[in-house]
């Protein structure tokens, strides 16, 4: 079992999103790390920023966001991840229509009206019934204005920036976990069913009335999963 567990949130997201997890799987490593991803521009600089904060070898999960950064980190350093997890997202590059939706939101941004674009975003991250939860949207705008709206532009123009790993898939050797929330309409099922089929052995797991945000919306089941994960 790995020492450390390096835990990659999303976009507009921070520590916060893992908040369940960090208390719940502790017992099973050393350290868990949260590492900031919004102090780069570039996903390979924020990939080797945290691959330069982190010594050694580790079990790594990334969600969303993160995922994008995982894989960039596999193909910096394959040999330094021990076990991958690969939560709500995907090995495509952005399609015209998502560079489109991201270059609207930068422009939101860059108008001054960073704060209209969670709100924006929000149908498309959460399940419809969790909509009107504050347990669930409370975190989520707390976490948005965190990370502000300089960390926000940062975080779209690195995701921009990121190569299709589509090809990389076929080559991880370690352990994988793909999960997906079954309602997620940012990264659907599709999506994660692709990651599966590409990866050698990899085990493919959804998160049932779910979005885009298991790790918030579903908490307690994907704890039992990442659980899994580090001790099979």
């Amino acid at each position: 079992m790995p020492d450390t567990l390096v835990l990659l949130p999303g976009l507009l997201n921070d520590a916060a999103l893992w908040s369940h997890q960090l208390r719940h799987l502790d017992d099973l490593v050393e350290r868990i790390v949260v590492p900031d991803i919004t102090r780069h521009a570039d996903i390979g600089e924020i990939a080797g920023a945290v691959l330069a904060e982190v010594p050694g070898t580790f079990a790594l999960a990334g969600l969303s966001m993160g995922g994008y950064v995982a894989l960039e980190m596999l193909r910096q350093a394959p040999d330094r991840v021990e076990r991958l997890a690969l939560l709500d997202t995907s090995a495509r590059a952005d399609s015209d229509e998502q560079r489109r939706r991201r270059t609207g939101l930068l422009q939101l941004a860059d108008m001054g009206r960073f704060k209209g674009v969670t709100p924006r975003l929000l149908p498309m991250l959460v399940h419809p019934d969790r909509l009107d939860d504050p347990a669930v949207t409370g975190p989520i705008f707390e976490m948005a204005a965190r990370v502000g709206r300089d960390g926000f532009i940062r975080q779209q123009r690195a995701i921009l920036s990121r190569a299709d790993s589509r090809e990389l898939l076929p080559r991880i050797a370690c352990p994988t976990l793909v999960v997906c929330g079954r309602q997620d309409q940012l990264t659907p099922p599709s999506l994660s069913e692709e990651m599966a089929a590409a990866v050698p052995g990899a085990t493919l797991e959804f998160v049932e009335h779910c979005g885009h945000l298991p790790a918030l919306e579903h908490p307690e089941a994907t704890t039992a999963l990442l659980r899994r994960w580090l001790t099979a």
